[in-house]
C-alpha cells in the first residue's frame, strides 16, 4: 500500500486560507463588482440568516475578504439585473452564483425525498392550494408570503387555509425551483416570483446535468473552496447526500482532480485539491462571522485552528461560555481572540459584551490589531462610537488598546 503524502496542520491551515480568498489582495481603491465576483468565484455561495445583531450573515464573509466595501453592491448582485446571485438551498438559505443553478436542478427534482415534512404534507395533500399560491405568484408577483396570506380568508371555498400553510406551499414551490426570491424586503422576507421571471434567459436554457455529473461538478467546487479537507467537509459545503459525493470523490480522486494525503491528528483521510496553492504565510487580520464557510465545520475548524468553537444564539444565557453572537478574530493564520459584538443602530455605537484571547495568542500584538479592526468594523457599520468591553478575560488589554487609537 502506497503511503500518503503528508501535509502539516500548518500547512493545511495555509492552505485553506488561501483557497477561501484571504491570501487575495484586499481592493487598492473603491471596491466593485469586479471584486465581488473574485470572492465569490472562491466561496461558490454565501450563508444567508435572518439574525442581525451586527450585520446580515450574507454581508460579513465579503468584509472579511475585501475589507469595508459597499453592501449595496451585494444587493445589486442578488436583486438587480443582471443577477449574478439566485436565492435557493446550498448551504443552508444561500445566495449562489447564478450559473450554478443548473447543478441545484437535482435537489428541486428530489423536492420530495429532501424537502423537509411541513411543505411536502402541504403539496400531497393540498394540491388545490399550491395550484392557488402559484397562481398568485404568476399574477401578482413579485409579492411575499403576508401579502398573499392576507387574502386567504376571503376565499370562502377554502376557508380553512392559514398563513402557515401558505408559506409552506410557497417553500414547496421555491424547493422546487418554480418559484425563487425576486428580493427582499427592510424586514429580510422574501419577495417571491416565477423563476423564468428572474433567472437570466442564459442559465433558464443551459440544459441539466445529469445527477451524478452535478455531484461530481459540486464536490471539485468544494474543493477548490476548501483547499483541502475531508469527506465530512466536501459533502456538507452544499449538503450533498451522503452516497452520491463518496462515489464523486472517488471519481475525482481517479481522475486525479483530488489528492489523498494525510494530516497528523486528523482521523479522517483529507483530500488535497489539485489547483491547491500553499502561501508561505497569511498575512490577515479580520473578524470572521459564526456563519462563514471558513469555519461552517466545526470539527474541521478545531481540528485546524485548535479553537473549539459554537454558536451560542441558542444556548441559555447563563450557560453560554462567550456570548450570544461571537465572531473569532482571524490574525496571520490563527484565530486570536473572540468577540461577543452587537451594533447598537440606535445609539450609532458598537457594543462589545465580551472579548475573550486565545491561548497561544500575543496579548499586546493582538490587542492592537483588534482595536484596528472595531474601528473599521465600526466605520463600515455606520457607527460613531466603540464601547468599552464589558467582560471576558480580553476586556481590559482591548479597552486599553482602544483608548490608545
Amino acid at each position: 500500500m502506497t503511503s500518503l503524502e503528508t501535509l502539516s496542520v500548518a500547512q493545511a491551515r495555509r492552505i485553506t486560507l488561501a483557497a477561501q480568498g484571504f491570501t487575495d489582495p484586499k481592493p487598492g481603491g473603491a471596491t466593485d463588482l469586479r471584486h465581488l465576483r473574485r470572492v465569490l468565484r472562491r466561496l461558490h455561495l454565501i450563508q444567508m440568516d435572518s439574525v442581525n445583531v451586527l450585520q446580515r450573515a450574507h454581508f460579513m464573509p465579503l468584509y472579511s475578504r475585501l475589507g469595508p466595501y459597499p453592501p449595496a453592491l451585494l444587493e445589486r448582485a442578488a436583486y438587480r439585473r443582471p443577477r449574478e446571485l439566485f436565492e435557493f438551498w446550498g448551504h443552508e438559505a444561500s445566495l449562489i452564483r447564478v450559473d450554478l443553478q443548473p447543478l441545484f436542478r437535482w435537489r428541486m427534482a428530489r423536492a420530495e425525498q429532501y424537502a423537509w415534512g411541513g411543505m411536502r404534507r402541504v403539496a400531497a395533500e393540498q394540491p388545490d392550494l399550491v395550484s392557488w399560491v402559484l397562481d398568485e405568484v404568476r399574477g401578482r408577483g413579485p409579492i411575499t408570503a403576508a401579502e398573499i396570506e392576507h387574502d386567504v380568508p376571503r376565499r370562502k371555498d377554502h376557508w380553512g387555509w392559514n398563513w402557515s400553510v401558505v408559506k409552506q406551499a410557497l417553500e414547496w414551490l421555491f424547493y422546487t425551483g418554480q418559484v425563487t426570491a425576486a428580493e427582499r424586503t427592510t424586514s429580510f422576507a422574501r419577495r417571491y416570483d416565477l423563476t423564468e421571471r428572474v433567472l437570466p434567459a442564459a442559465v433558464l436554457e443551459a440544459p441539466t446535468p445529469a445527477p451524478e455529473e452535478a455531484f461530481r461538478t459540486l464536490v471539485d467546487l468544494s474543493a477548490r473552496a476548501l483547499g483541502v479537507a475531508a469527506e465530512p467537509e466536501l459533502r456538507d459545503y452544499f449538503r450533498l447526500p451522503t452516497k452520491e459525493c463518496r462515489v464523486a470523490i472517488a471519481e475525482l480522486v481517479e481522475a486525479g482532480v483530488l489528492r489523498p494525503v494525510a494530516v497528523p491528528g486528523w482521523k479522517p483521510v483529507a483530500y488535497l485539491h489539485h489547483e491547491a496553492k500553499l502561501p508561505r504565510r497569511v498575512d490577515v487580520a479580520t473578524l470572521i462571522s459564526p456563519f462563514d464557510p471558513l469555519i461552517w465545520q466545526r470539527e474541521r475548524t478545531e481540528r485546524l485552528f485548535d479553537m473549539a468553537y459554537r454558536i451560542e444564539i441558542y444556548v441559555p444565557k447563563p450557560q453560554r461560555l462567550y456570548g450570544y453572537y461571537v465572531l473569532p478574530f482571524l490574525l496571520g493564520d490563527r484565530f486570536a481572540a473572540r468577540l461577543d459584538l452587537k451594533a447598537n443602530r440606535q445609539t450609532g455605537v458598537l457594543e462589545v459584551p465580551a472579548a475573550w484571547l486565545e491561548p497561544a495568542a500575543d496579548q499586546d500584538e493582538t490587542a492592537e490589531a483588534l482595536a484596528a479592526e472595531l474601528r473599521r468594523l465600526a466605520g463600515w457599520l455606520g457607527l460613531d462610537t466603540i464601547a468599552t468591553p464589558v467582560a471576558g478575560d480580553f476586556a481590559g488589554p482591548l479597552t486599553t488598546a482602544l483608548k490608545s487609537l
